[in-house]
């Protein structure tokens, strides 16, 4: 496949990207209890667990080949694209609750962490109360910028999935050109799973804006270009986006 860009628009240029990061990255994604609506608080029971989970990331934090730990609480789940839906048969919908994101300090000691006990325990935690698990070690392939834990946000986790995985990392460059113009997006880490580590998805792009939900939502869906540029192009280059926004837990 080549990629196809329909409805090009001057505005919508491929994004300015920096150098990729060197760390490494290990994303670990659990289905346990997404909220219905955004502004739902959460159970006892996943709550509790969201406790256990940050006891836990202290002592993974411990590491050497740590460098940080976040972990991330779900708070919207958009409508799976058009790819997605017409594929529902092969494709796992991202439908991830809770995520911890684990930077490490390159690519290659994403495997000692995995073997360490406190990564193991952590896992266990996540796993006994989850409906479904999906776990990959990552690099970052593209960047526009750093996202900063420290301060609250709202944060993304976008899931791609694709008939072509060059052609989904070059589109990708088109759709975030979309998103820095009309949202105003200035953070992004993309991640693509090491080689020769499975995962479900071709690439996950991890994101911040500094504003609330509504606005976002807002800024996106009252675009027509979000419809007719964004939407489009996915389909044309048959690539499916699930995006999950989160808060910090």
């Amino acid at each position: 496949m080549e990629l196809t860009i329909v409805n090009a628009d001057p505005k919508y240029a491929a994004v300015k990207l920096i150098e990729p990061t060197t760390l490494g990255y290990i994303h670990v994604a659990a289905e346990v209890a997404p909220r219905r609506l955004p502004f739902l608080p959460n159970g006892r029971e996943k709550s509790a667990l969201l406790r256990r989970v940050k006891e836990l990331v202290r002592q993974l934090e411990r590491l050497d080949a740590v460098e940080r730990v976040t972990v991330f609480d779900a708070i919207a789940f958009a409508p799976p694209s058009a790819y997605v839906q017409e594929h529902r048969d092969t494709v796992q919908v991202a439908h991830f609750d809770i995520v911890v994101l684990i930077e490490t300090t390159e690519p290659a000691t994403t495997r000692d962490v995995q073997n360490a006990p406190a990564y193991q325990a952590l896992v266990d935690a996540l796993s006994g109360n989850a409906r479904r698990m999906h776990i990959i070690a990552a690099r970052n392939a593209k960047h526009i910028g750093d996202v900063d834990r420290s301060r609250k946000g709202l944060f993304l986790f976008n899931y791609f999935v694709g008939d072509d995985q060059q052609v989904t990392l070059s589109l990708w460059d088109y759709l975030a050109g979309w998103y820095e113009v009309e949202t105003g997006l200035a953070t992004s880490v993309l991640l693509a799973p090491l080689e020769g580590e499975h995962s479900d998805y071709r690439i996950i792009n991890y994101a911040q804006w500094e504003q609330r939900l509504p606005r976002l939502l807002w800024r996106q869906l009252s675009k027509k270009s979000f419809r007719n540029y964004m939407l489009a192009n996915l389909a044309a280059n048959r690539v499916g986006a699930m995006a999950v926004l989160y808060r910090l837990a």
